[in-house]
């Protein structure tokens, strides 16, 4: 004979389950993914799991286990398909089941503090006896009377509503209350977190030649999934309408009774992308992210839990909104690096919507301008279909004209080299006397990169990271922008107390400082982490420009992407050359990917745009390509270098990061570590650990190897399991594994 058993997940970090026996009056209820409290260590102590599996076990087997307590039916339950694709996340990248499962639910809901909201609404009781009240009404008895004719008109008013309406007081309303008239009921109350914005609904656009022939194919692969090819790369250039083709797919997969997924590379994308989207769906739209409060992560969590939505937006997180019938997922901006999450889980949220996608059964779009070299291989190869959108969705809106501007040919007579070269600066003038707008692109915040002395040579650095202090003017503070340590900036070289301290490099707090300076007259803002402190202030400073109450926008890469203002004519690139020399294969890719999402910014209207890059290497074939508009020959150069070198797409690429207090012991076991992997993966090409290229953060030495492999299975499984018995072995070094790594720094 045979009894139900669940294995059970608790959030130890342990990577195992718990097995418990089903009491008979509990087995209709316990399924995957529900939360239960069940009996744990010794005494009457009780921890909260997930049930991750039901089986069977013999009686005697049975007997030997703990029964389950009771089931948090409070608690939303896990979907199976989410569990199922959890299980994945833990085995691919190397990371405890329980880390895995934490993803899969917001904090807000995940450890249950926080509960629906209620307010008192009030109604009706009698409407018979409400209507002869009404009639019978004197003067003192009138207050009474009008808070009852605005029930009658529309019953569920909060208590401020009514006495606003009416005129009268909360005594009033209580009174009725007690007679019995008026009944006051408690009811759920969403947060909101679009705070009562109202948007003008949209209608679809009739799409051009290269939109219908997008659509025409997503159409097809959707309602014909045959198993094999369910991702999509949409490769549209800038102002092409990538983001109408997913409105229209979005509305063909509803009409099917579908649900959809959309996801944003950045917070600060959402609210503009969320407009967008509900303009067209109104309230089928939910959003998902962490600049939400808990409330309203919440709230909109468990609207699509309920089904109460159809359509999830935001970043990385969204991914794992909980929809039962997932038919669509669309990446945007599917190249961007912060689809990559830092901590463990590292997973990369684009290659998991892939695996989701798959499971489910559902459509991934994938759209770019500047797509990844791995997803433009996939579709090489024929793993992802592809559609291609080279033209403007207007014809009259023309690609801007790029012009490349040799900074080694501005120097001035003491041979230093100016912000802004003499070209751009009468630009930017020209389009402010024509009312018209400018983007300023540098991907550096604050004012200067460094602090030096003329005289010793001093460079003020942080102590516990490798890297020299950015100065902020503004603040008069040098900081570190890897651990966030800040100290007074110092009038005089702390080393040999000569004054000559200068600051060298720039950022863009400088920028806007000298463009105060160049242009006097003219309205500017910055945007950057420094500025933007909450998405409120993003959006205020969005809304601004688009209004045309400022006529420079100085910014970081936060405003590379996304952004779509007819009246920018010019962006001004300040310094191509910042990321172009990185010890990083993949440096010459994201400086091409960021110079043609910045360059996008400009000519989105009829008055045409003009793009203008700063460049002391204006041969640089990353430079050259960008100024074509040309991704394709690009694309094709550079994957001639990765495919002569054996890395990615060619290749798997694992990152194995050492951290401790300790240089020597640190390099001592993780030499150890990787002899070990060596000798066990000879199909694997394994470098013995070095100093990391930023070989201290927050006071911990870094270490680093790189592996890579075309098929490193064996290796992923082995790594592994390494993984998760190291901090059993070393309590000293922290060790943990970047699968397909994107960041070598």
């Amino acid at each position: 004979m045979s009894c139900h058993a669940a294995k059970v997940l608790m959030d130890l970090s342990l990577d195992r389950t718990f097995d418990y026996r089903i009491p008979e009056e509990l087995i209709d209820r316990i399924h995957p993914g529900v939360k239960v409290n069940v009996p744990f260590g010794r005494g009457n102590k009780t921890r909260i799991g997930c049930v991750s599996a039901i089986m069977e076990v013999p009686e005697e087997t049975a007997e030997k286990l703990k029964y389950i307590a009771e089931v948090l039916e409070e608690r939303p339950a896990i979907p199976e398909k989410l569990l199922k694709l959890g299980d994945w996340i833990s085995s691919y990248y190397c990371c405890t089941r329980e880390q895995s499962l934490r993803n899969l639910l917001p904090g807000a809901v995940r450890n249950g503090k926080v509960r629906a909201r209620t307010e008192p609404r009030y109604y009706l009781n009698d409407p018979v006896a409400a209507a002869d009240y009404i009639a019978k009404a004197t003067t003192r008895t009138k207050p009474r009377a009008e808070i009852l004719k605005q029930l009658s008109f529309r019953g569920g008013q909060s208590a401020d509503n009514l006495v606003a309406a009416s005129g009268s007081c909360k005594s009033a309303l209580t009174a009725l209350v007690t007679l019995g008239l008026v009944k006051k009921e408690n009811v759920q109350v969403l947060r909101d977190p679009f705070k009562g914005a109202k948007v003008q609904q949209s209608k679809p656009m009739t799409p051009t030649p290269d939109q219908a022939a997008a659509l025409e194919k997503i159409f097809q692969m959707a309602d014909h999934p045959d198993g094999q090819q369910h991702v999509l790369l949409l490769h549209g250039i800038t102002c092409s309408g990538k983001t109408e083709v997913y409105l229209q797919a979005i509305a063909h997969i509803l009409e099917s009774g579908g649900d959809a997924i959309v996801l944003v590379p950045e917070i600060s994308l959402t609210p503009q992308t969320v407009m967008r989207f509900r303009s067209r769906f109104g309230d089928q739209v939910s959003v998902l992210h962490s600049a939400l409060t808990d409330g309203e992560r919440y709230d909109e969590w468990m609207k699509v839990y309920n089904g109460k939505v159809r359509i999830a937006v935001g970043a990385r997180s969204a991914l794992f909104a909980p929809f039962r019938n997932l038919r669509l997922i669309i990446v945007d901006e599917e190249h961007e690096n912060s689809y990559k999450q830092s901590e463990a889980p590292r997973y990369n949220a684009r290659d998991v919507a892939v695996i989701r996608g798959k499971m489910e059964n559902a459509l991934v779009i994938l759209g770019s301008a500047t797509p990844s070299l791995e997803s433009w291989n996939n579709a090489l190869n024929g793993k992802y279909a592809i559609a291609k959108m080279y033209s403007r969705s207007d014809p009259a809106i023309q690609l801007p004209s790029v012009q490349v501007i040799d900074m080694r040919m501005e120097k001035t007579d003491d041979e230093k080299t100016p912000l802004f070269s003499k070209i751009l600066q009468e630009a930017v003038r020209e389009r402010i006397r024509h009312g018209e707008q400018t983007i300023l692109f540098l991907n550096k915040r604050g004012f200067a990169r460094q602090m030096m002395c003329e005289v010793c040579g001093y460079v003020a650095s942080c102590p516990d990271c490798s890297i020299p202090y950015t100065y902020h003017r503004k603040m008069q503070t040098l900081t570190c922008h890897l651990c966030g340590a800040m100290l007074p900036a110092p009038e005089v070289c702390p080393e040999c107390q000569a004054p000559q301290i200068r600051y060298s490099g720039a950022g863009t707090e400088r920028i806007e400082h000298q463009a105060y300076a160049l242009f006097p007259d003219a309205r500017i803002a910055r945007m950057d982490s420094d500025t933007m402190t909450n998405p409120g202030m993003y959006e205020e400073v969005l809304s601004k420009f688009r209004r045309g109450e400022t006529d420079i926008l100085i910014g970081t890469q936060m405003i590379a992407k996304g952004l779509d203002f007819p009246n920018v004519t010019l962006v001004g690139i300040l310094n191509a050359d910042m990321g172009l020399y990185l010890p990083d294969f993949r440096a010459q890719e994201r400086v091409f990917q960021l110079l043609a999402q910045v360059a996008g910014r400009a000519g989105r209207g009829f008055a045409g745009g003009e793009v203008m890059i700063q460049t002391f290497s204006p041969f640089n074939p990353a430079i050259i390509h960008a100024t074509g508009h040309d991704y394709l020959s690009f694309a094709e150069e550079e994957m001639e270098i990765r495919k002569e070198l054996l890395y990615p797409p060619f290749t798997r690429l694992f990152a194995l990061h050492f951290e401790g207090d300790d240089s020597a012991e640190v390099l001592r076991v993780s030499q150890e570590l990787v002899t070990r992997l060596q000798e066990q993966c000879p199909e694997m090409e394994i470098m013995d650990p070095m100093p990391a290229p930023v070989e201290r953060i927050k006071g911990k030495y870094r270490f680093m190897s790189v592996a890579k492999g075309e098929n490193p299975s064996t290796f992923r499984k082995l790594l592994r399991q390494e993984v998760m018995n190291w901090r059993q072995n070393n309590r000293d070094v922290v060790f943990y594994a970047d699968i397909d790594a994107l960041n070598l720094l």
